[in-house]
């Protein structure tokens, strides 16, 4: 297996984030993708391979021009307009309002942002622009060759509407991996997303659509984050109608409750016949994660790696959530160390 490695991620490094009405150290942050690395190269022996640049054309098939405009200018606006310190939104264009096209900066990031968790930082066009890169090599590679690919980067994706950031996401990069195999000549691709969050912005972007299934196993977003989609009722709209599949779970779910959804999963997915997959790797949903409360344990990982594995498709990995830093690279590393065991039979 191939691990393309965004060495660049740390070029976004928020200070804090607002987290239940208070500043706290941003739990996504640069120093989860080291632990990753080490844990995947020990149990892996996996090479890391640096990204091609593939340039703006695979993030632009995904995300809008004037979100990436704003994305790639804001901390030049925000420093522009006296601001110091990370860039976040207070005001949001709820409806009531008259409307209007206000330029200012805190404008703008109101516009463009559905959650205040998520810093701007000096850094964050670049990681998320070589995230985008590094996706999109991962899936160039599995495409042409049919080896499994593991793209390990942030910041994480999933969140990220075509014009709209949050939830620590910028460029939704699941999305744009599953859009490049459909660009290089799939006809059907899966995106299976395992991280505790719903994939809102996977969804969304996907949800008219009938060549991506989007497949996302997460906490009952009644009680958690993003609260406003992921329910068991959204299964697509006009060509994508039956091609998303919400398999929300009570909180507290061990592996027993979350294993029954995850075979739910697997098997829309086998019916539906995709040429290959895009996993949304988040390991959030481990006992030991600081805002999460699944129950999995690292040895459940390793057997969802070998699920995986039996479906015999062209697979690629993009990193998500997880933020455990005593465990995270033991759970990304059970879930590649399983596939593989599972691939070579």
């Amino acid at each position: 297996m191939r691990v393309f490695f965004n060495s660049r991620h740390d070029a976004h490094d928020g200070a804090g984030e607002m987290h239940h009405g208070r500043m706290v150290p941003c739990f996504e942050n640069a120093r989860r993708i080291p632990i990753i690395r080490d844990a995947v190269a020990h149990a892996v022996k996996a090479q890391l391979v640096d990204p091609a640049d593939h340039g703006m054309d695979p993030i632009r098939a995904i995300h809008d021009i004037d979100y990436l405009d704003f994305i790639e200018t804001a901390w030049d606006e925000w420093t522009k307009a006296g601001k110091s310190g990370d860039a976040f939104p207070y005001v949001w264009p709820t409806a009531g309002f008259s409307g209007g096209h206000p330029k200012h900066i805190s404008a703008r990031l109101g516009q463009f942002a559905i959650s205040s968790d998520t810093p701007i930082t000096s850094g964050t066009w670049k990681a998320a622009y070589w995230g985008a890169q590094t996706v999109t090599s991962a899936a160039d590679a599995t495409w042409n060759d049919g080896e499994a690919s593991f793209a390990l980067t942030r910041p994480p994706g999933h969140h990220a509407h075509a014009n709209r950031y949050g939830g620590y996401c910028f460029l939704n990069n699941s999305a744009i991996a599953a859009q490049q195999m459909i660009t290089k000549g799939a006809k059907k691709v899966a995106i299976l997303d395992i991280d505790y969050h719903h994939g809102n912005g996977t969804q969304d972007i996907f949800y008219e659509r009938g060549d991506v299934l989007t497949i996302s196993i997460h906490a009952d977003p009644t009680h958690q984050f993003p609260f406003f989609m992921g329910y068991a009722n959204e299964t697509g709209r006009n060509d994508g109608q039956g091609a998303n599949l919400n398999i929300p779970l009570s909180g507290g779910s061990d592996f027993g409750a979350w294993g029954q959804g995850f075979a739910k999963a697997m098997q829309k997915i086998v019916t539906w016949q995709p040429e290959a997959l895009v996993i949304a790797l988040g390991v959030d949903a481990h006992e030991a994660e600081p805002i999460c409360d699944f129950k999995l344990q690292t040895d459940d990982f390793n057997r969802i790696g070998q699920m995986i594995g039996r479906l015999g498709l062209k697979t690629v990995f993009v990193m998500e959530g997880g933020y455990a830093h005593d465990v995270i690279g033991l759970n990304v590393a059970a879930v590649l160390s399983g596939y593989l065991d599972q691939a070579k039979r």
